[in-house]
């Protein structure tokens, strides 16, 4: 699987993303040195799209499959995209507190530790729906590692469409969020024009 080993910050600072909505509470000191260039069309297109790739760890050739039945789906194209990325397991697990980065969700539902309706699931793209019930596996529950992430993620805020229950290690998903309801920077108009050429 390829990895993409830039460090955090660094790739943060070159987009211009603050390193909180990964989870990361880092802050970096470094001042962009091309601040004052011109910026192409182009070029702020490709911005926006690495920037919702880097936010929910997608790979280029699945975030444009993404894309594909985003633009197939009824509705704004781009509020689809957002809407898709948002509902991705890993990102569910990241969002109700189970985990302290996406990174570390990914890795979560990697080593199966998280149950859907009941039933194990290890497929961290694996789209959630409207009413899933997902929870930390009962023999997982105990683990030292799950009450510090626990600990760390507390003061965290929940999204509206989700209902975390942070004692039991579980949480339903009340709907699929609107755009409203996702705080990521992201600009999804300018993907859609992008992959639209």
């Amino acid at each position: 699987m390829a990895v993409n080993k830039v460090p955090v910050l660094k790739r943060c600072r070159s987009l211009g993303l603050e390193p909180s909505y990964l989870g990361y509470d880092k802050k970096s000191n470094r001042e962009l040195k091309r601040a004052n260039k011109k910026v192409s069309e182009y070029g702020l297109q490709l911005r926006e799209k690495q920037k919702a790739k880097f936010i929910y760890g997608v790979l280029e050739k699945p975030f444009h499959n993404y894309y594909v039945k985003a633009d197939q789906m009824k509705g704004m194209t781009g509020t689809n995209l957002m809407t898709m990325l948002e509902s991705r397991l890993d990102n569910v697990v990241f969002r109700m507190g189970f985990a302290r980065t996406r990174k570390e969700a990914r890795q979560i539902v990697d080593h199966k530790f998280v149950l859907v309706n009941g039933k194990q699931v290890n497929i961290p793209s694996y789209l959630v729906k409207a009413g899933d019930v997902i929870e930390i596996k009962e023999k997982n529950k105990g683990l030292q590692r799950m009450k510090d992430i626990v600990e760390v993620t507390g003061g965290r805020l929940v999204p509206d469409w989700l209902d975390v229950d942070a004692e039991k290690l579980q949480g339903t998903v009340k709907e699929l969020p609107s755009r409203e309801q996702i705080d990521v920077p992201v600009d999804e108009m300018l993907i859609v024009e992008l992959y639209s050429k």
